[in-house]
């Protein structure tokens, strides 16, 4: 293998998110950067964040972003003081991309356009003059805890300073399948085993009888082995044909721990009390007396709803309406103000939004991004072992890293 003697002062391993914004930010700092990524171009992943909308960040203070990290938190500490939410939305907004905040502080760009993210990310690339190679990497060169060069499927490229930043595990049609872990791997470095956070639940309930069903203003909460409430949240939820999806349903997953068993236990009217609700119902059985009570029920649930319900409260459908006894309406109230889904796994990590586990945070320095065992080996991004619930949290850990692994390689140039 031939060994491609360059000028370059740092290599980023990873066109994503963490890897464009550390190969800016170095630039920026007068490094010659070059920026090596296997797919056809930049940013895939970043393209379907939010739903093609792009979650930039979350309009909070870094303290607020440390709340919403359950592992790790504290070796974030320091990055998340140097690149605050409002550091990055700064950005963006000089970029030429102008952002709007929405319920739960998100940040999106005005346009709702995940691709303006990008465009802008882009533009600073060419400003600050980033070198932009398509190339695959097969490897590191370390000799006597020394990094000394990258492996790649075009020759060996020699640097002294490189950021690994190739994402997890999750979404892998984008390109994160692990690679980094390995490179990593066969320096030294351990892995906390990896396994998908914001990720939908399976559950062998009747959920997929209501598949496609989408509820709004919803209270969810997650309930571990011993009924205790581990993650409570209200908005929405989606039915799927293997159990549950939606952004209450990711939150909630980033809670659960291997190994054990959960419930979810959502209140279908969490504005009503059950008094309020039992009155409710009085109201609506008096007005739709001579219905059966499948259609009785229409005022108040969702109609792919109403049979799973009557059939968790014994319920026959076809049962006029006027013949509903005190008993029976007492069972339907309790189904509604706690409709139990048992959780019987969570999906595949390839579906879900962040991986949790990979680098271990234990042989990083919090302060610099740098390797503990291999002098000019960096990280950042979603390959650390550091992932937040969803809300723009997991993109602001990318950009706080990458830019402090970033600065550091500026800093000892």
């Amino acid at each position: 293998m031939s060994m491609k003697k360059s000028t370059n002062d740092l290599v980023i391993i990873g066109g994503g998110a963490a890897g464009m914004f550390a190969a800016i930010t170095a630039a920026k700092q007068g490094l010659h950067v070059l920026l090596l990524e296997k797919n056809d171009r930049l940013g895939k992943k970043l393209l379907i964040t939010g739903k093609g909308r792009c979650n930039v960040t979350n309009a909070c203070t870094s303290d607020e972003v440390l709340k919403n990290i359950p592992r790790n938190g504290r070796f974030l500490f320091s990055s998340l003081s140097r690149l605050s939410p409002e550091g990055i939305m700064t950005f963006f907004e000089d970029a030429g991309c102008p952002l709007k905040v929405e319920r739960g502080n998100r940040v999106f760009p005005v346009t709702d356009r995940s691709a303006d993210i990008l465009a802008a990310l882009h533009r600073k690339l060419q400003q600050y003059q980033v070198e932009i190679r398509h190339c695959r990497v097969t490897g590191l060169l370390a000799r006597d805890g020394l990094l000394q060069g990258v492996k790649t499927d075009q020759g060996i490229i020699s640097c002294s300073k490189a950021i690994l930043a190739t994402g997890g595990l999750s979404y892998p049609l984008t390109g994160s399948t692990g690679d980094g872990y390995r490179f990593a791997e066969s320096l030294g470095h351990s892995i906390v085993p990896t396994c998908g956070s914001l990720v939908p639940m399976e559950s062998d309930s009747d959920c997929h009888r209501m598949q496609g069903l989408s509820l709004r203003n919803t209270e969810l909460k997650l309930l571990d082995q011993k009924n205790k409430v581990v993650f409570r949240d209200f908005g929405e939820l989606l039915f799927t044909h293997f159990g549950i999806s939606g952004p209450m349903a990711l939150s909630a997953s980033a809670h659960m721990k291997p190994g054990q068993c959960y419930t979810v236990a959502l209140d279908l009217k969490p504005a009503l009390d059950e008094a309020k609700l039992d009155a409710r119902f009085l109201r609506d059985l008096e007005q739709y007396a001579n219905r059966s009570m499948e259609n009785a029920l229409a005022d108040l649930y969702p109609a792919s709803m109403i049979p799973v319900l009557l059939d968790r409260a014994g319920i026959d459908p076809t049962m006029k309406a006027n013949a509903l006894t005190k008993q029976q309406r007492r069972l339907l109230l309790e189904h509604t103000k706690r409709f139990l889904i048992p959780i019987s796994k969570l999906r595949p990590v390839e579906e879900a939004i962040i991986t949790r586990g990979g680098i271990n945070t234990k042989e990083v320095d919090p302060k610099t991004m740098e390797s503990k065992l291999v002098q000019g080996l960096y990280f950042a991004g979603e390959i650390l072992d550091c992932d937040a619930y969803t809300g723009g949290f997991n993109l602001q850990i990318a950009w706080a890293t990458a830019y402090v692994a970033a600065i550091s390689c500026s800093e000892g140039k």
